[in-house]
């Protein structure tokens, strides 16, 4: 029996991690979330809006093995990731497997090194609530926009069809702005440029800065300027400072191929 237990999310994370601390720990993973909603209900108090959670079947083996680990510990070291997401896997390991304060600790790590893991455990925190009511939140949010909604897409619509708690924002998102655009009335104007040469027969390009709603108002101004003669009044000189591109991605790297050297995705 070793004294300390170290639950991870990641499996993978376990056998590193476990190298760094030495004889005294043993590190297991959760494999992610241990518990959920359950899946063939609603499981959300409408009154209250309290989640009803349960252990998914094929989860039941990672739980028991976790609890029999834990009872043989004399301190449990809950090391899930800290965004919502793992705070709320340390909770429910907590809930779960029957923790007390006096012999659970809540550690977190930026990067897999010996450095940073002892760092963690020289520095346990408590768990962060106010991450867990967040990610409780928006799966409470999740299972009643998706229980709700979908089966009346269903019905009105199409089967098969799901809403969901950002999806269904974002088609309206969607759908709104290509009716705006759909329906915009678009006006013509016209801008004049023009090439001017010096008695050394150096060109500037130059436009005017002045649109005209009409061709009859853009013609008229250009021909007030057939007998007039420009001058420069001021040249500024500065520096300028370019960036290069990016490094390429798998998509910006098809999408210049496509458009340069007309290569298709595959």
């Amino acid at each position: 029996m070793k004294e300390n237990l170290v639950i991870v999310e990641s499996p993978a994370k376990a056998k590193t991690i476990e190298k760094f601390l030495g004889e005294d720990y043993k590190v297991v993973s959760s494999y992610g979330h241990i518990r959920d909603l359950k899946k063939r209900s609603f499981s959300i108090d409408v009154n209250t809006f309290a989640p009803q959670y349960e252990v998914p079947t094929d989860k039941k083996s990672v739980v028991d093995n976790l609890k029999k680990l834990s009872k043989e510990a004399k301190t449990v070291w809950l090391a899930s990731d800290e965004d919502r997401e793992g705070e709320a896997i340390s909770w429910h390991l907590y809930k779960v497997l029957g923790l007390t304060p006096e012999n659970t600790r809540r550690i977190v790590f930026h990067e897999i090194t010996k450095p940073a893991i002892l760092e963690a455990i020289e520095h346990p925190r408590d768990i962060d609530l106010n991450l867990v009511n967040a990610q409780q939140a928006r799966r409470v949010l999740d299972r009643i926009v998706g229980f709700k909604l979908s089966p009346v897409l269903w019905r009105k619509v199409k089967p098969a069809l799901s809403a969901g708690r950002v999806q269904s924002v974002a088609v309206r998102l969607i759908v709104e702005r290509e009716r705006e655009i759909q329906n915009f009335k678009g006006d013509d104007n016209f801008r004049v440029t023009a090439v001017f040469t010096n008695a050394e027969g150096s060109e500037v390009k130059a436009e005017l800065n002045q649109r005209f709603s009409t061709q009859e108002q853009a013609e008229a101004f250009l021909e007030k300027c057939r007998s007039v003669n420009f001058t420069v009044q001021d040249v500024t000189t500065k520096p300028q400072k370019r960036v290069p591109a990016p490094p390429f991605t798998t998509s910006t790297l098809q999408q210049e191929a496509a458009h340069k050297l007309g290569f298709t995705v595959a």
